[in-house]
């Protein structure tokens, strides 16, 4: 007999986590969380999951009291016996820190996914992780998920003439030529150097963008200030227009005002983190009937990979 599936979400997540378990066909399970005076606080079920496979959904952004909820969630469902336990992550947070990029720094992602185990997870779901090498952090599987099949729907709907790809960093080359690939289109790569985190001292873009309709793409708009200084280079060099499509929409500090201030005609976003910037430029696209289905394929036993033949 299979076991019972129970969707729960964090704090952080519940407006997704509804739109998921809607999507699914179930209710939302009933979770609380007791906050202290002196700012402790304690989440707990509020139903009866012994012998469930548990899905928990819970971004990792900050502040840092998402992940450390997530994980005394996990904790709270290995004690009441749960059957299995699964953390839907949409945006996992740390990701950047992935490396010692300078002597004397912590690897925080592998260190997350330390914590993540010690806690008693059994599977993570994830949506385009800053880094594919962040799977091998983990000892239990992970079900890496793409955020195209989000996009490329939307993409479709602009019918772009002179459609063209650019990756604002060379780290997201990849990422752009397979966008590339699949539209049967080229791409461009805007080359960076930082001086210092959030800000970036000199651009370059390689490849011919006149007359052309450039798309760009990234995993993670922070401050924004790589997106609109890409999109003023290109525009620079004769594009008729740029867009960007951006999964994770952290949008920090003066965000809001450098997308509309930029040579930007939209922004588009999935609603991994809650999107509290409000701009006409800014377009966000729910991911809720992805996860569901991948939870659906994971009770069925079903193949997730074939969902991203892209």
């Amino acid at each position: 007999m299979a076991a019972k599936i129970s969707i729960f979400s964090g704090s952080a997540t519940a407006y997704l986590g509804e739109k998921i378990a809607q999507s699914y066909g179930a209710e939302l399970g009933k979770s609380s969380v007791v906050r202290f005076a002196d700012g402790e606080f304690q989440p707990s079920f509020e139903e009866n999951i012994r012998g469930t496979d548990v899905f928990l959904i819970q971004s990792t952004h900050a502040p840092s009291e998402n992940l450390f909820e997530l994980l005394m969630l996990i904790d709270a469902a290995r004690r009441a016996s749960a059957k299995t336990i699964v953390a839907v992550i949409p945006y996992f947070g740390y990701a950047r820190q992935d490396r010692k990029d300078k002597p004397r720094v912590s690897i925080a992602s592998k260190l997350v996914a330390n914590l993540l185990s010690a806690a008693g997870v059994n599977r993570i779901i994830a949506l385009d992780l800053h880094a594919d090498q962040i799977q091998g952090f983990f000892d239990v599987p992970v079900d890496h998920l793409y955020a195209s099949s989000v996009f490329i729907p939307y993409l479709k709907t602009l019918h772009l003439p002179e459609l063209i790809f650019a990756s604002p960093d060379t780290g997201g080359t990849r990422r752009a030529g397979s966008y590339a690939k699949y539209f049967h289109t080229n791409f461009v790569i805007c080359y960076k150097h930082r001086s210092k985190p959030n800000e970036v001292a000199k651009m370059r873009l390689v490849g011919d963008v006149k007359g052309k309709d450039v798309v760009l793409l990234d995993d993670i708009v922070d401050t924004g200030g790589t997106l609109c200084k890409a999109a003023e280079i290109i525009m620079e060099q004769g594009a008729n227009s740029v867009r960007a499509m951006v999964t994770h929409p952290l949008l920090s500090g003066n965000a809001r005002e450098n997308i509309e201030k930029s040579a930007l005609l939209e922004l588009i976003v999935t609603d991994t983190i809650p999107c509290l910037t409000e701009s006409p430029k800014i377009k966000v696209l729910s991911t809720a009937d992805l996860f569901a289905e991948v939870i659906r394929r994971l009770k069925k036993r079903e193949s997730i990979s074939s969902l991203f033949k892209f």
